[in-house]
């Protein structure tokens, strides 16, 4: 089994065995993805996937020979869901990596007086980088610990470990993770990206590492050769902006000349990217920012300035906007945190250290990246340009902060802020559309070897009566109204405790099998081509709860082409949310979502206060009805914390 270590008081290290994913019962799952979807859909579909499940689940049917085989390679393998996941999430999408699927990282914004002091702030976080990654490699990170249910339970780290180490190689029907030995010497420098350009910036010169002012020297150096308009190369970075088989295509083209083929291969093996940006030109609020963290604003401002692939890239601004761009397939949203959390508190609790440079008596000019380009290779470049345009044109965002209350206030109600906030997105979503749809809201299975996420459906039957007591019935809405959000809290959390994040979630297991039947070359099984299913996996409201402990905020775009991308993060006495659309949509507006959000949650403030006082008669016999359901009175227990935020 496999040993985690963690770094322990006075000295002494203890191991950790961290369990296998289970495989969930089968008649479990299919009974959960009934009842997950029987309100989502019209009748006459539902009695047609009922039907379809049952046979599917039948004794000696194709879903027990499935569930065998999975079994089987759960026997042989330390996580049988990992490779299908990672595949179906991430590697398989053909889809543009900004907004489509690289989250970002947007830091405070900062007051830098010239460039130079840019330069400064951008030496010191890669000082922070470095410190960091060595951590990472000598394997003195804290075991990260769960909180709330399964409080002290210890967290797979292998995350952790592929922050820097990690690219991701474009192909033409599939992607490839390629995982670089942690301390090798070949990653031993940084890209720099400036003015589109790019330069290797090596941190290791003869044997000694550079401290933060040769650090700051060479970025000097960067800025000035990248103001040299006769040696500037094309804006190549832009073909990491384009759909994955575009770039796939495109780099077959440029790998035929040796000098494409050193300059990729000097990139593919960086730490990270760091993007050295211009003045956006741009009115620097939350939204901006957050947008040009995303997509960088498309080719006509710093679209191009980025190398898309990497999973840390680094972006400082000269105006102030300063964040980070990840490519998501290595790692979750939790990792990013406490990576860039610690990068914060290492920038303002760490002194800048710009002493006395390094004894090497000559630092070597950086490199500047050389490319190869023909008529081809430019209509190529001009084609990736106008594609990121259009997908830069057609993000809805919206940043916007509610100030009303924060998670304080929730936590006095003897609720979880995650299940608060998760019924308030159904009540915003249901009142902008008038129906409930499958919702994605990531679950960590980390307390498992090389676990990644499930997905808890927040869209439940219990969250349909009460978004639908909240509006139907407003007219009428009384404080006996409020035992609808009780059943549906509890119905929630029963969900995430005692499945998704236990590793008994649906989705993983649905895919499982869906995967197994591909290898035994069966022809797809009925359950997987039925309009439920596919209408399952259509999350038009994809969530996320990202808190931090420092003053920075995260954001993606939606996964779908009708949906929203809503990324929150509860803070004591506010709540900040990241919501995206697409303007192509006539389904959706940002701005309206998050009006219709912050209404309801105002509703739920006076519902939740009118509850608190004294009545004179008790709740209706249907709404205790509802209640005696979950099993449960009135009163939430504190199992209903998900995470212990």
């Amino acid at each position: 089994m496999p040993i985690l270590e963690r770094e322990p008081p006075k000295g002494r290290r203890e191991s950790y065995v961290l369990p296998k994913v289970p495989v969930p019962p089968l008649k479990q799952t299919l009974d959960m993805y009934l009842s997950c979807m029987k309100h989502l859909v019209k009748e006459e579909q539902y009695q047609k996937t009922k039907a379809i499940v049952v046979k599917f689940g039948e004794p000696g049917g194709t879903g027990e020979l499935l569930q065998k085989k999975l079994l089987e390679r759960s026997d042989k393998t330390y996580n049988w869901v990992y490779d299908y996941w990672l595949e179906d999430m991430y590697l398989n999408q053909r889809l543009a990596l900004p907004v489509n699927s690289n989250p970002a990282m947007v830091f405070p914004k900062q007051n830098f007086k010239d460039r130079k002091d840019s330069l400064r702030f951008a030496a010191h976080l890669i000082t922070g980088v470095l410190e960091y990654k060595e951590r990472i490699d000598t394997r003195v990170l804290p075991v990260d610990f769960a909180r709330g249910q399964l409080a002290g339970t210890p967290l797979c780290m292998k995350q952790y470990y592929r922050l820097f180490n990690t690219y991701r190689l474009p192909g033409h029907k599939r992607d490839t993770l390629v995982i670089h030995k942690p301390g090798s010497t070949e990653q031993e420098h940084i890209i720099v990206a400036c003015k589109n350009q790019f330069f290797v910036l090596d941190l290791v010169v003869n044997k000694k590492k550079l401290k933060e002012m040769d650090i700051l020297t060479q970025l000097e150096k960067i800025v000035k050769m990248a103001e040299n308009s006769e040696e500037r190369q094309p804006p190549f970075g832009l073909l990491t902006s384009d759909g994955r088989t575009e770039w796939a295509q495109a780099r077959e083209v440029l790998i035929k000349d040796s000098v494409n083929r050193e300059s990729l291969a000097v990139i593919e093996k960086c730490l990270c990217v760091l993007c050295l940006d211009n003045p956006s030109g741009m009115e620097v609020g939350d939204t901006s920012r957050a947008l040009l963290m995303l997509h960088g604003g498309g080719h006509e401002k710093m679209g191009a300035n980025r190398w898309y692939d990497k999973p840390m890239q680094f972006i400082v601004g000269e105006d102030g906007v300063c964040g980070t761009v990840c490519e998501h397939s290595p790692f979750e949203g939790i990792v990013l945190v406490a990576c860039t959390e610690y990068l914060m508190k290492f920038m303002t609790g760490s002194p800048s250290k710009m002493g006395r440079a390094t004894s090497v008596s000559e630092l070597p000019t950086p490199a500047r990246l050389l490319w190869k380009t023909t008529p081809h290779i430019q209509d190529l470049l001009k084609a990736s340009a106008e594609r990121l345009q259009r997908l830069v044109r057609d993000l809805d965002m919206d940043v916007h902060k509610f100030e009303v209350y924060g998670k304080e206030f929730i936590k006095k109600q003897k609720m979880s802020p995650d299940a608060y906030i998760q019924v308030a997105l159904q009540l915003a979503f249901y009142r902008c559309n008038g129906r409930l749809v499958s919702t994605y809201e990531s679950a960590s299975i980390r307390r498992f070897h090389e676990g990644r996420v499930d997905n808890i459906r927040s869209a439940t039957s219990e969250a349909l009566a009460f978004v639908k007591a909240m509006t139907d019935e407003k007219a009428s809405l009384s404080v006996s109204h409020f035992s609808y959000l009780v059943p549906q809290l509890l119905g929630y959390s029963h969900y995430t405790v005692h499945h998704a994040i236990t590793g008994l979630g649906i989705d993983n297991h649905l895919l499982g099998l869906r995967e197994i039947a591909q290898e035994l070359k069966m022809e797809r099984p009925e359950i997987f081509t039925d309009e439920t299913y596919v209408a399952s996996n259509q999350f038009i409201l994809s969530t996320s709860q990202v808190p931090t402990t420092v003053e920075m905020f995260c954001c993606y775009g939606p996964v779908v082409p009708n949906g929203y991308g809503c990324c929150y993060n509860p803070q004591s006495d506010h709540l900040l949310f990241s919501v995206t659309s697409f303007h192509g949509s006539t389904e959706t507006c940002s701005a309206v979502f998050i009006k219709a959000l912050d209404e309801g949650l105002v509703e739920m403030r006076d519902l939740c206060r009118k509850s608190n006082k004294p009545q004179s008669s008790a709740a209706p016999a249907a709404s205790k009805a509802v209640v005696n359901n979950q099993g449960a009175g009135s009163k939430l227990p504190s199992t209903l914390q998900k995470t212990g935020k």
